[in-house]
């Protein structure tokens, strides 16, 4: 049985003050996504993948690893973006046990009108809040921390 490597005091900082600002910028997020838009951070991200995606479209699969969820959850979330004529479901014509997500024309633009909005919000709860070579320093920590749980 290996030793338990305790944190230090420096490394304690680091870990409670990652847990409580992502947790705060998280919420902000959220909050601010569901009064101005009436959606949820995931549903959001959501549209934001199919508006980058050719034709707008993303096999069900592929956009539960990319928004990092589970097929059930995103099933649920992509079923309420469907009730709401934002999305839409059809089979793949290259697969017939796949799914694609479509982006609908009201769901783009649902997106355009909370993206200035979100954008906003991201801002005042991260970027402006963060010195030019804090972004970088940053960027470059958190996507190594994010490399390494992917494997």
């Amino acid at each position: 049985m290996t030793e338990t490597r305790w944190l230090d005091e420096r490394e304690m900082a680091a870990w409670t003050g990652f847990l409580r600002a992502s947790n705060l910028v998280a919420r902000h997020l959220e909050q601010q996504l569901r009064e101005d838009a009436g959606l949820s951070h995931t549903q959001y991200e959501i549209l934001v993948l199919l508006s980058a995606a050719p034709e707008g479209e993303v096999r069900m699969t592929e956009l539960a690893a990319r928004l990092i969820t589970s097929k059930s959850g995103l099933t649920y979330q992509v079923g309420q973006l469907e009730k709401r004529g934002l999305v839409a479901r059809r089979s793949c014509p290259t697969d017939v046990r796949g799914v694609l997500a479509v982006l609908t024309a009201d769901g783009r633009r649902t997106l355009e009108e909370a993206a200035p909005g979100h954008v906003a919000a991201v801002r005042e709860s991260l970027i402006d809040v963060l010195e030019r070579d804090e972004l970088a320093v940053v960027a470059e920590a958190l996507h190594r921390v994010g490399a390494r749980l992917e494997g």
